[in-house]
């Protein structure tokens, strides 16, 4: 039996219109005459949603009791009897009540399709496994209901239902998703701008993978080798010369006109070993250039193959390339008139592919050859040369001996296992040794006419000639397996321990001390000082001890200046590593390097940390003094005008007040002078605090408590606003009074903007580590260009009015918020106008109790 087709919408978040569109195509399947029925729906109350459930056939659900209550599952084997063409279930991501057949609906839905039965389905992007730490790291919410990526990537079909964050949030504010006591909580959470724009974001890429897969699978199963310029990839040839740089930002600079263009780079290593090496300096070139690629945004490929121009294309094309980027040959002219270099037989053999020649500074310059080192150490030599010595005249003497049994063959065989024997004892050197050697002893002693230095067979002459050949061969092959060997061990080592430094760097270890330590145990050192030059540098300075100051230390006595050490390492300008144990060989200065470069990284790092430390505290003592200027300059003028209003009123002789109209002008009066006592004593802690003799009073507190306050000093005007706090909501840690005076002036900016029959809505959620609180008013809201603007002291959007309208109170609000470890920031309301939202920490022993 066949396989089912499966079929997947996919979504960015709940809402956007899976379910609706999954119904939609099983209506369309049914008015075809396909046998569909619904195994398990979920409208969550939408009724355009459960509309279109009208007229399908609908299967009973699973009723499962697990701890006392009933749970209501997808019926596999009632699917399975009735066993119709197509069917529907929703949420496959679900994990299933105990007791179900099975643990995950996935798994359910795999069931079916072995059965043969079509499957359409919906998923969202968050419930992917790959991407499931992803959306948490942005949304602040765990997602513990997941789908193997493989379960979906295997579908017949995808189709991502996609809808704008603006468009999303609409509905969500028309209750078209949940349900009107659950919209404020979810657009202050997750359906929040910049997350349904990062969920977006990731469905989009994900599905753009698939496709990948898709198109490559289908030019395989078709044997298409031709490119399909689907999309830009350009692929850029590297060789570890000091050209792949250049390369590199030609290509950047192809990929960069094309939007979405793929950058990758390719190094092809020879098939054989010996000659496919890279020395030293093509392997930290080779090295950079990853960093490189990786630091643009591309990827470093590498692939293996005798023939380069070949292997490089069959790469190209694999990947669906559609340009190639390679360099000028860096052969000279002789060597590229006797044979086409790679980048012309690559061109030959591009076909579509565009190939670019790039110049650079090392075309036609001829390939630099470095210098051999020697396989083996000169102990090794010494005892092959002894060998040699020693073994030559016993191995004569005893062919000599046993001559009349052995012919001229069998004696340059003997001589031959000599030159190879020697050859594995001492290299190269002691083995051309030995077969030169060997030649003269053969042709004295062995060849006739014997005693002489001639040979008198044409025969003979060859064989000599050949036992030569073959020694000289057989010594080049054992130095080169020896160097190759020893190059391997020691790039190993160099690899393991710079793997390991990259480790520290990435776990964050960049503490000197720790630095060094493990520097000074590699080696086997004494001790490793970091010195540092803080006086500019004078011909006579560099091994003065007056001219350096020791800025970090390990091991045992420091060197107070770098002539002291056995090595020194420059880490910058006026850094330097003193190393004092035993000398080091110049092959290990790679690695030296790279802790050189990382210690002055680290001690960077420190001092930005440290200069940070000192420069927090006149940071926020700035702000304090801003708020401070801000609110005597505005803030000062509204409570001493009423009072001064009330009191003039009540001094005058003209006017006969009544007992009431009295009673009320004294508590306007009391009520303005009680508020200018509030501001004066917060103000006066401000000024202390700006000081240095007062810190701001941060205290776990309650947003219910407060908030009372607060429309209290906002007065009559304060019945406008509708106020909907979570009592489950954690406690926030900050400074009562400056909160208050946050609060108050946010309500009476959202107030002063919204229409009188539209109330200012407050509204509160927690996410991760903190509670947002959000003041929502209707008016016409703030053009994102002017966003930032309103929070300048004396501006007005506009500059339209100078008694109402945007002004001190939100530059005030924004620094005592940022004062007390929070954040302003303004955001549009869902159906117009603007919500700012004052983000609080959550007190400590507060966090893990919200809801």
């Amino acid at each position: 039996m066949a396989r089912g087709q499966l079929r997947i919408y996919l979504g960015a978040a709940p809402g956007v219109g899976k379910t609706y569109a999954m119904l939609a195509e099983a209506r369309r399947r049914r008015d075809r005459g396909t046998d569909v029925v619904v195994g398990y729906v979920e409208t969550h109350g939408r009724p355009r949603t459960a509309a279109l459930l009208d007229g399908l056939e609908v299967l009973p659900r699973a009723t499962i009791t697990h701890r006392g209550a009933e749970f209501t599952e997808l019926d596999v084997p009632a699917v399975l009897r009735r066993a119709p063409d197509v069917v529907l279930v929703d949420e496959l991501a679900h994990t299933n009540v105990p007791g179900s057949r099975h643990d995950k609906r996935w798994r359910d839905v795999e069931e079916i399709l072995d059965a043969g039965i079509d499957v359409i389905t919906t998923v969202n992007v968050q419930h992917l496994e790959s991407v499931n730490d992803v959306v948490e790291n942005i949304t602040g919410v765990p997602q513990r209901e997941t789908v193997p990526d493989e379960v979906v990537r295997t579908a017949g079909q995808v189709e991502l239902v996609d809808m704008a964050p603006e468009a999303l949030r609409r509905r969500m504010a028309h209750g078209n998703i949940y349900t009107p006591e659950k919209v404020d909580a979810a657009l202050s959470n997750y359906f929040r701008v910049g997350n349904l724009t990062a969920l977006r974001e990731l469905a989009l890429l994900w599905l753009a993978g698939k496709v990948d897969d898709q198109l490559d699978r289908y030019r395989a199963d078709h044997g298409i080798g031709g490119t399909w310029e689907a999309r830009e990839r350009i692929v850029v040839a590297l060789t570890g010369g000091p050209e792949g740089e250049t390369l590199l930002r030609r290509a950047t600079r192809i990929a960069a006109r094309s939007k979405g263009a793929d950058l990758l780079a390719v190094h092809v290593t020879r098939g054989d070993a010996l000659s496919g090496a890279l020395n030293g300096a093509q392997a930290r070139d080779l090295a950079r250039q990853r960093e490189i690629v990786e630091g643009l945004g591309g990827t470093f490929h590498q692939v293996v193959g005798d023939d380069i121009p070949r292997a490089l294309l069959d790469f190209a094309r694999a990947v669906n390339a559609t340009q190639l980027v390679l360099g000028i040959s860096r052969r000279g002219r002789l060597a590229q008139l006797l044979r086409p270099g790679i980048g012309v037989t690559t061109t030959a053999l591009s076909g579509t592919i565009d190939v670019h020649m790039v110049t650079h500074d090392q075309a036609r310059q001829g390939i630099r050859r470095t210098v051999r080192d020697q396989g083996l150490s000169a102990r090794r030599r010494a005892a092959g040369f002894l060998v040699a010595a020693g073994g030559l005249p016993l191995l004569t003497f005893g062919l000599a001996e046993a001559r009349p049994a052995l012919s001229l063959p069998s004696d340059i065989l003997f001589f031959l296992a000599a030159v190879v024997g020697i050859a594995l004892v001492g290299g190269m050197w002691p083995a051309l040794f030995t077969a030169v050697a060997g030649f003269l002893l053969l042709n004295w002693f062995f060849t006739p006419p014997l005693y002489r230095f001639t040979v008198a067979e044409q025969e003979n002459i060859i064989a000599l000639a050949v036992f030569v050949l073959v020694g000289v061969g057989v010594s080049m092959v054992v130095d080169n397996a020896a160097r190759r060997s020893r190059e391997a061990v020691k790039l190993g080592s160099e690899a393991g321990l710079l793997s390991a430094l990259a480790g520290n760097v990435l776990r964050g270890e960049r503490a000197l001390d720790t630095l060094l330590g493990r520097m000074r145990e590699t080696f086997g050192l004494t001790s490793v000082t970091l010195l540092e030059r803080p006086v500019p540098a004078t011909p006579d300075s560099h091994g003065d001890p007056a001219d350096w100051r020791i800025v970090a230390t390990v091991g045992g006595r420091p060197c107070t200046s770098p002539g002291e050490g056995d090595t020194e390492i420059p880490a910058g300008d006026d850094l330097t590593l003193a190393i004092r144990g035993r000398p080091l060989p110049a092959g290990d200065r790679r690695v030296l390097e790279a802790f050189a470069v990382q210690a002055a990284g680290a001690l960077r790092q420190q001092r930005l940390e440290a200069e940070a430390g000192r420069a927090r505290p006149l940071e926020e003592a700035d702000k304090m003094r801003t708020a401070l200027l801000n609110a005597v300059s505005h803030d000062l003028r509204t409570p001493l005008a009423s009072a001064k209003a009330a009191v003039d009123s009540l001094g005058t002789t003209s006017v006969d007040w009544t007992p009431e109209e009295r009673a009320e002008l004294l508590d306007t009066a009391a009520q303005s002078l009680d508020r200018l006592d509030r501001l004066v004593a917060n103000l006066l802690d401000m000024s202390r605090l700006q000081a240095g003799v007062l810190g701001i009073a941060a205290q776990p507190i309650a947003l219910d408590e407060i908030m009372p306050r607060a429309l209290d000093d906002i007065g009559d005007t304060g019945d406008l606003v509708t106020v909907r706090l979570d009592p489950r909501l954690p406690e926030v840690t900050a400074d009562p009074a400056l909160l208050e005076r946050v609060l108050v002036n946010l309500i009476a900016n959202a107030l002063r903007h919204s229409p009188p029959d539209e109330p200012v809505l407050i509204t509160a959620g927690a996410i991760k580590d903190r509670v947002e609180l959000r003041i929502a008013d209707r008016g016409p809201g703030v053009p994102p260009a002017d966003r930032e603007r309103i929070f300048l002291p004396f501006q007005r959007l506009g500059d339209r009015d100078n008694h109402t309208g945007v002004g001190l109170g939100l530059a005030l609000a924004r620094g005592l918020t940022e004062a007390m470890g929070g954040e302003l920031v303004p955001e549009d309301t869902p159906g117009g106008g603007l919500t700012m939202i004052v983000a609080l920490p959550v007190h400590r022993s507060s966090r893990g109790e919200a809801p």
